[in-house]
């Protein structure tokens, strides 16, 4: 009997027996009716959705900062690359209306309705441009018809496109003027192409300021920004300008072109 007892109760058996008591101690406390009662006790669950969102929190963009209880929060920093891309390619496309602008006042051999849009009309002492004071037509490559809104600035719109660089003299046709574009000289051809020459050089400028703006943007955002996402969105930047620059060259070629043909 005695040897009985001992084996029974020997460390081994001890150690089991009180683990099966404490398991189920627990299994008395766990479910346990008071415990389990909804009516007094809610017991707090998360769904899967809701899981993976408080999982997901710790791998989001950001830096941690604390709450109001002295908790960690996770602070997602703005996207800034769609703002950069915007800005730079409106300062871009600014640029190149800038420069079609200047290359259509530019005289070449051929007639073009907006050649003369950049000069100014004086009538009964207003100055304003010439495009609000007449409507001007190609009749062919080489003639305009400048049809004035008020017949009587007529002799105003005469005088203005005399005195314009362009070497322009127009006749009157009843109520509208006729000018014919005299042909270029070499001298004059030469001249106009320094001058494209130098109207692309300065969008081209336009265009790379408009592109190092945007790269001190990314660079100011600093740790703030994902180095990874700051690399993509200057290598975008770049495409941007490589792409503004090829239009500003494009525009400028085809107007030597005009020119040198008369």
């Amino acid at each position: 009997m005695a040897i009985f007892l001992r084996r029974t109760f020997s460390s081994r058996n001890v150690f089991l027996l009180r683990s099966s008591l404490h398991s189920r101690s627990l299994s008395h406390l766990v479910f346990s009716p008071t415990l389990c009662n909804s009516a007094t006790h809610s017991v707090p669950t998360l769904s899967s959705y809701d899981f993976l969102r408080e999982s997901r929190r710790g791998f989001a963009k950001g830096r941690k900062s604390k709450d109001n209880d002295g908790g960690n929060t996770v602070e997602v920093v703005p996207d800034i690359g769609p703002t950069v891309k915007a800005t730079a390619v409106s300062q871009m496309e600014a640029a190149i209306v800038s420069l079609s602008q200047q290359l259509s006042k530019l005289r070449t051999g051929r007639a073009s309705s907006g050649m003369l849009d950049h000069i100014i009309v004086e009538t009964s002492g207003v100055k304003m441009s010439l495009s609000r004071v007449a409507v001007v037509s190609v009749i062919d490559s080489k003639t305009l018809s400048v049809t004035p809104y008020d017949p009587n600035a007529l002799k105003e719109l005469e005088n203005a496109i005399v005195s314009s660089p362009l070497g322009l003299n127009p006749k009157a046709d009843g109520q509208r003027l006729i000018a014919v574009i005299p042909p270029l000289t070499k001298e004059h051809i030469q001249a106009v192409c320094k001058v494209v020459a130098k109207s692309c050089e300065d969008v081209k400028q336009s265009i790379r300021r408009a592109r190092q703006k945007a790269l001190d943007t990314i660079k100011k955002a600093g740790s703030s920004f994902p180095k990874d996402d700051g690399k993509r969105l200057e290598k975008e930047v770049d495409e941007l300008t490589k792409k503004f620059i090829k239009s500003a060259e494009d525009m400028c070629k085809a107007k030597e072109k005009e020119i040198s043909e008369g």
